[in-house]
């Protein structure tokens, strides 16, 4: 039996953020009986907390989604750095180093847990060819989209700008068009409800993956992409808060800030069950 903790990301408030199922003490699970469990769980990401391969790092984690392992994910990696701290982990420095395929990721603990989001693997204009199929996945029009790049940290997202945050939820995807395809899109609120709702931007993010539902409920990566590529451009501010989840039930927000070279990807995550699991 192995510890195991489910974690609630990006919400302070019980059943309003993205679960994380996290297996600690996981180095001698195997990939076969990871990607059973993640398939089991059917969340959209499982970790499993190993000893570092790094002598950089604090701790190694794998990313399971029920179709395969990620070199990176956000959610996951806020969720996993709580649950090791929670489990008595001391990190070596100020800053909590987690060791994943993507490399070496720095999660600092105040004024809340956060990561600094990695480099992008894949920047740029998307081709026309795709930019229709993505147009035609979100049910919106040509010229609905203010701006379209990848934004492709490791789990393979495409951003897409809709302008305001109505546009954004009133997107009615067509799911199963999205294939191997991630997209994530985003538009901004009204002064006026930026402050009521204490966000200043509405985020969603769609994906095709054999489970029953296609709209992940809060997203670290996606966010990280979207700032990166969006306060370079000058489209958004340094710092800002994206609400995600709404339209399905949650209440996500990610604190995003770019300071000096990184952008910093925040957020409250809090333990929801804890127990042990047999693999």
């Amino acid at each position: 039996m192995l510890p195991f903790r489910q974690v609630d990301v990006f919400s302070a408030e019980p059943w309003l953020g993205n679960p994380l199922a996290v297996v600690h003490g996981a180095d001698g699970v195997t990939d076969e009986e990871m990607a059973r469990f993640a398939r089991w769980t059917n969340l959209s990401e499982t970790t499993f907390l190993c000893a570092p391969t790094d002598p950089a790092a604090d701790y190694r984690v794998r990313i399971w989604t029920t179709g395969g392992e990620l070199p990176f994910a956000g959610h996951p990696t806020i969720g996993s750095a709580h649950a090791w701290l929670e489990a008595g982990g001391v990190p070596r420095g100020d800053v909590v180093v987690q060791e994943c395929g993507a490399g070496l990721v720095d999660v600092r603990r105040s004024p809340r847990l956060g990561f600094a989001a990695p480099p992008l693997r894949r920047s740029g204009p998307v081709d026309a060819e795709l930019r229709a199929r993505i147009v035609r996945a979100l049910g919106v029009t040509d010229a609905a989209v203010e701006d379209m790049a990848w934004i492709d940290n490791g789990p393979g997202w495409v951003g897409v700008d809709l302008g305001t945050a109505d546009a954004v939820r009133a997107v009615v995807a067509d799911i199963p068009a999205f294939t191997d395809l991630k997209v994530t899109v985003l538009g901004r609120w009204d002064a006026a409800t930026a402050a009521e709702l204490g966000a200043d931007v509405e985020v969603r993010a769609f994906y095709a993956d054999g489970r029953e539902f296609g709209e992940d409920p809060v997203t670290g990566s996606a966010n990280a992409g979207l700032a990166q590529w969006l306060i370079g451009t000058g489209a958004l501010p340094s710092s800002y808060t994206a609400r995600q989840g709404s339209v399905i039930g949650r209440e996500g927000r990610v604190r995003l800030d770019a300071v000096d070279e990184h952008v910093w990807v925040s957020g409250d995550a809090v333990t929801r069950i804890v127990g042990e699991v047999d693999l």
